[in-house]
């Protein structure tokens, strides 16, 4: 099927409410009662940020710049929450590439010190909660106003992050080469089409990205969450899609 066709149908699938899947069977393993349980580590290609249960059926790897105002969108007011739901139930996972070319783009070191931070709070085992407390709080994109202080005032937020360690690390930039690293790894994400990165936010779900044309649903809790739902109950139909 051409991507058009096998997309326009998925889409639709996310779209509408999903009839005839009937109540799903109990799951083998109790769902994390909060978002501080979510396992969250480093990936073995030392870039990718990972969090939620690692047998969950949906991967959706997210590429996005602490800075960008789309991501800002789609972390607080779009599908963000939904998914923060299917990790919380072990149906999603999540896996994150952080960009900082905002600050390239737009001027200053936002990006480069908000990655630099959320880095120093996965190390702290809070990573999930920080990067919640930092798109919550985002100041505007021209501003270039995650500095130092605002970055260990918003840590202030989370519980148990705030810490002699923590704060050299944001200080000191402890992770400047992660978040090169991370940065090329974004742009590497695309490929000879988009050799600078393919955007921010980009989801990929299990291996096969969200065109440009349906992103809308990125932006659409609802839709959003029908689709992670449709891919957890039939994810081979997922991976049938031809992109």
């Amino acid at each position: 099927m051409v991507r058009g066709g096998r997309w326009a149908v998925l889409c639709a699938a996310a779209m509408l409410t999903l009839a005839g899947c009937g109540e799903r069977a109990a799951e083998a393993k109790p769902a994390f009662e909060s978002a501080e349980e979510l396992p969250e580590k480093l990936g073995k290609d030392g870039t990718t940020i990972v969090v939620g249960d690692p047998g969950a059926t949906v991967t959706v790897h997210l590429y996005e710049d602490p800075r960008c105002p789309v991501c800002e969108e789609f972390e607080t007011t779009g599908g963000s929450p939904e998914l923060r739901k299917a990790m919380l139930d072990r149906r999603a996972r999540t896996e994150y590439t952080l960009a900082s070319f905002l600050d390239d783009r737009v001027g200053g070191s936002g990006s480069k010190k908000a990655v630099n931070a959320l880095r120093a709070a996965l190390e702290e085992g809070k990573f999930v909660e920080y990067h919640e407390v930092l798109y919550a709080n985002q100041p505007e994109e021209s501003v270039d106003g995650y500095t130092d202080a605002y970055l260990l005032e918003l840590a202030g937020q989370v519980e148990g992050l705030s810490g002699p360690e923590f704060n050299a690390a944001v200080k000191n930039m402890k992770y400047a080469s992660f978040v090169t690293a991370s940065e090329k790894a974004y742009e590497r994400a695309g490929g000879t089409r988009d050799p600078k990165g393919p955007g921010t936010p980009t989801a990929v779900i299990n291996g096969k990205q969200i065109p440009l044309e349906y992103s809308g649903l990125l932006y659409d809790s609802e839709a959003f969450a029908r689709l992670l739902q449709a891919i957890h109950d039939k994810p081979w139909e997922w991976e049938d899609t031809s992109l």
